[in-house]
């Protein structure tokens, strides 16, 4: 289990004794094309492929643009051509009555297996992504100018309809001074980490005139106040832009974000907070749009594969596709609200090879406001589309008749299959752009929020995330492929999982017992609860086993003495923090390892 191409191997050998398809071909193909591409054809081409086969099952045909870069025999390609005539006839390449689910399964399997490693894009690609982000700029300024005053106030009215109670709790709540911000564990423009954030010298003047006073966000309390002359407070011409960064995603296209200032961050996630909560209570929003239950979303993907009643839509670039004067129409006649969200938004942002760039957009991905203001913004443009295809103005009564017909979740959106044309027009209208690749409304597949469904079947996949490990220094690859292997356990794949069982052996010095699922150790978790217990611990009576231990320490952060009582005074919940040391320690430890030990098996 030394490359990917090898993996790939045994998984389509498995699934062709499932569906009783011979491989042979396949294999050859595939090394024969990996020999001449490279992993591309693993991670790139196949990908497309699968696009491709999952876009046919939704329109009931393979259309003479699928599968290009593939010899045909008749109406299908001649790869993967076994599976394919499980699904579909050969000659015409219409869907067949009754079409095989073991073979879409395969499919989808054998084409995404590589999708999602995380591995670097070329510069060429990285260079591309940070030329689109300041494309899709260009494209939300052209957009703006296409809309009317009757589209603007449309959205407005809509907006209302659906979120004017949770505006208006939130609007409240900061106008009395009773948001709270907090620090995330995550970078930050100013490169600030752990304790030194509750320590901030650098201050928006804009903050303050937000709402956000410094001398209550920065201080543990008034008597304080002298140490705001240590603060430095920045005028909007001199303020730090938020910082543009591109992470792995595919190798086919990196994934871009921003990182944003300290002091934003700290003021965004005061505002987040409150909106999420509200959100996620209201008796009519929290209907619509979730952020820490992605099952609603799910539930209904697999309705609509089963009765059609449903369609599945996703959004390229969505998050960068929020145009900031559409979250100004969104928020106008909440100003307390508005101020808060406009003033913690970085209208600036430094990328690669552009220099500091003024923004259009809303904010990227690494903003605390991207997903809740981004939720809100398509849960009204999805009305719009509904209100203009039922053609008269919608009331409240008609929003509630939508529950459970209608969800958001980051991207991924859920609409009656009736409406779906209506909404994707009105999304390309307000600046966004559909990926009808990814969009299903017509046929028997939905997706959403990670899982798939064809006629009313699971036909969700497992992804390979990282390369396979070789030594314990790999430790992100270790745990990856031991999650790896017990997804693939529970998809009843045997002697795949049988092979993954002797390389990681071998890389953990024999060290990878079976353990329950809520075993610390690295391990195998199998169906039929099978356990290794080598002793009982004396103090606890539990089963134990020897095996590896994933650890990470915190950096050493000192705080100061104002910071610390900052801290506590910032802390959600009455219990004292569970680490003692989190004055000394705090922040993303700068590296993971893994300790040989014994610990509880279940």
């Amino acid at each position: 289990m030394k490359s990917p191409m090898l993996l790939w191997r045994e998984v389509a050998q498995e699934l062709g004794d499932r569906c009783r398809v011979c491989t042979t071909r396949d294999l050859q193909t595939v090394s024969r094309r990996i020999e001449h591409e490279g992993d591309s054809f693993l991670t790139i081409t196949l990908p497309d492929f699968g696009k491709d086969f999952d876009e046919a099952l939704d329109l009931g045909k393979v259309a003479h643009d699928h599968f290009v870069g593939f010899r045909r025999h008749g109406g299908l390609p001649r790869f993967l051509g076994g599976f394919l005539e499980l699904v579909f006839e050969r000659t015409s390449g219409v869907l067949l009555d009754e079409p095989n689910l073991d073979a879409v399964y395969a499919i989808r399997q054998l084409t995404r297996l590589c999708s999602k490693i995380a591995l670097p894009c070329s510069v060429e690609r990285e260079r591309s992504a940070f030329v689109q982000y300041i494309e899709t700029d260009r494209e939300l300024e052209q957009a703006e100018k296409a809309w009317t005053s009757e589209d603007l106030a449309k959205f407005r009215r809509i907006s209302r309809l659906l979120f004017g109670r949770v505006f208006s709790t939130v609007d409240i709540l900061h106008g009395t001074g009773q948001l709270v911000p907090k620090h995330g564990p995550g970078a930050t423009a100013d490169r600030l980490s752990g304790n030194r954030k509750y320590d901030l010298q650098v201050w928006h003047q804009r903050l303050d005139d937000g709402g956000f006073h410094s001398v209550d966000f920065l201080l543990p309390s008034p008597r304080f106040w002298m140490n705001l002359d240590r603060v430095q407070f920045m005028s909007p011409k001199d303020e730090r832009p938020s910082r543009v960064i591109s992470v792995p995603k595919t190798l086919k296209t990196p994934r871009i974000i921003a990182i944003e200032p300290t002091c934003m961050q700290y003021a965004q996630q005061a505002v987040a907070e409150a909106l999420v909560q509200e959100l996620e209570t209201d008796k009519i929003s929290r209907s619509f749009v979730g952020f820490t239950d992605q099952t609603p979303n799910q539930r209904l993907a697999k309705k609509g594969s089963l009765d059609g009643s449903l369609a599945s839509l996703d959004l390229s670039e969505a998050s960068d596709r929020v145009s900031n004067q559409l979250v100004e129409v969104l928020l106008s006649g909440y100003t307390h609200l508005r101020d808060a969200v406009q003033s913690s938004r970085s209208y600036r942002a430094d990328v690669p090879g552009h220099g500091i760039h003024t923004l259009a957009k809303f904010a990227s991905m690494g903003s605390a406001l991207c997903f809740p203001i981004e939720a809100m913004v398509f849960t009204t443009i999805v009305f719009i589309g509904i209100e203009d295809a039922v053609g008269r103005r919608l009331t409240s009564a008609d929003v509630k008749s939508y529950r459970g017909k209608v969800r958001i979740y980051g991207d991924d959106i859920i609409v009656p299959a009736e409406y779906a044309h209506s909404v994707m027009s009105n999304l390309e209208l307000f600046g966004f752009k559909v990926n009808r690749h990814k969009s299903f409304w017509t046929g028997k597949f939905r997706e959403s929020c990670g899982k798939e469904y064809f006629a009313g079947s699971d036909v969700s996949i497992v992804k390979l995330r990282t390369v396979p490990p070789s030594s314990l220094k790999d430790v992100t690859e270790i745990v990856s492929w031991t999650s790896f292997r017990n997804q693939l356990h529970d998809y009843g794949y045997r002697r795949v999982v049988d092979l993954i069982d002797a390389h990681m052996l071998s890389v953990l010095n024999g060290y990878f017992p079976h353990v329950g699922p809520d075993s610390p150790l690295l391990g195998r978790v199998n169906r039929d609860g099978s356990l290794d217990i080598h002793s009982t611990d004396p103090h606890t009576h539990q089963p134990v086993a020897k095996g590896w231990k994933v650890f990470a320490k915190a950096p050493k952060s000192p705080i100061s003495g104002e910071g610390a009582l900052l801290k506590f005074f910032l802390k959600r919940g009455g219990l004292p923090s569970v680490d003692g040391k989190h004055l000394e320690r705090s922040g993303r430890p700068r590296a993971v390892g893994i300790k040989l030990l014994k610990a509880p098996v279940q």
